[in-house]
């Protein structure tokens, strides 16, 4: 299903010897930066009557413009009543924080049963938001926070802010080996060559940079926070066991049990029991999408990584290590 749109405008000023790309975002903010984008190579953009199909192509103030292209309708889904953890709230956004086992969208094996689902129950009018509002996500064992836009406005200023690096993510992990000193990680990533269901770090890839420090030292382990700079598909995962410390629990890149020598019975099965990766977001930094107003939120850790950290602090002792 999709239905015609036409629309008109002039460059106002502000947007004089902008790129094309540009100033319609500026013109017509109801509409995401990469539809606008495909509009224009589509040839469905005039400029003072003649077709440009070159986002960087520059416009001037005065110059009239019209759009006018097929609007397809977003796939519906259903609306299911299922608990949400909201940790704010208003006319323009909300923030989750996201619990274990919950898959963010559907897809391939999750027809219903997500969060995408219980976003459409609790605000119905956010189904007019493409992909109900969702612009960025947590795997399905990543638990903490994301944030939700309730509008089409609020949406093309978190995506906009979200590839401008303009959104602070910041998350707490436990990885495998013990790391003496923090630093950053800048390698490509893309989807595995052979594995197609894992992400992998590949030369033609993705660029992708994750920045991490050490929290907290163990006999075999390490407590990590962690910047996301890029926000690519399963980037700490991959971008941990690439650096040969993956995460404790993530079954897709070898975060088997790794215990210590001497551990006792508890903590071997303290570890064998973490079966999902050690990873929650644990903080969100941004500028509101309507007022601009800076915001910050933290979640606190899940009651699974606080057993496990309490498991290492008990074996640590237990050996007379010092942090």
């Amino acid at each position: 299903m999709s239905e015609q749109i036409s629309l008109t405008g002039y460059v106002p000023d502000s947007a004089n010897g902008k790129r094309l790309d540009q100033t319609l975002a500026e013109m017509f903010p109801d509409y995401s930066r990469s539809r606008l984008k495909s509009w224009i190579t589509e040839g469905c953009v005039q400029v003072e009557g003649t077709v440009v199909d070159r986002p960087r192509e520059k416009v001037l103030q005065g110059m009239a413009i019209e759009v006018t292209a097929e609007l397809q309708q977003e796939q519906r889904f259903a609306a299911q009543p299922m608990a949400l953890n909201i940790v704010y709230e208003d006319d323009d956004i909300m923030v989750i924080n996201k619990p274990a086992g919950l898959v963010v969208h559907p897809g391939a094996g999750t027809p219903d049963g997500t969060l995408l689902n219980a976003l459409l129950h609790h605000f119905p009018a956010i189904d007019q938001v493409p992909r109900a509002g969702i612009v960025h996500r947590l795997d399905k064992d990543t638990t903490g926070l994301m944030v939700v836009a309730k509008t089409i406005p609020a949406q093309t200023h978190l995506v906009a802010a979200l590839q401008n690096r303009e959104i602070t993510r910041e998350y707490e992990a436990i990885c495998n080996g013990v790391l003496t000193a923090g630093g950053v990680i800048d390698e490509p990533i893309a989807r595995h060559p052979t594995k197609r269901t894992h992400m992998a770090v590949v030369a033609l890839g993705k660029p992708a940079v994750t920045h991490y420090r050490v929290a907290e030292r163990f006999r075999a382990h390490t407590h990590l926070r962690l910047r996301l700079e890029t926000g690519r598909t399963h980037q700490i995962r991959v971008h941990m066991a690439h650096l040969r410390h993956p995460l404790v629990g993530d079954q897709t890149y070898g975060g088997r049990p790794r215990p210590p020598q001497q551990a006792d019975e508890a903590f071997l099965l303290c570890l064998r029991q973490f079966r999902r990766q050690a990873l929650h977001a644990i903080r969100l930094e941004l500028h509101h999408p309507i007022t601009g107003e800076w915001m910050t939120w933290e979640a606190p850790t899940p009651p699974d990584m606080v057993e496990l950290l309490q498991m290492l602090r008990r074996d640590r002792a237990q050996h007379g290590m010092d942090d």
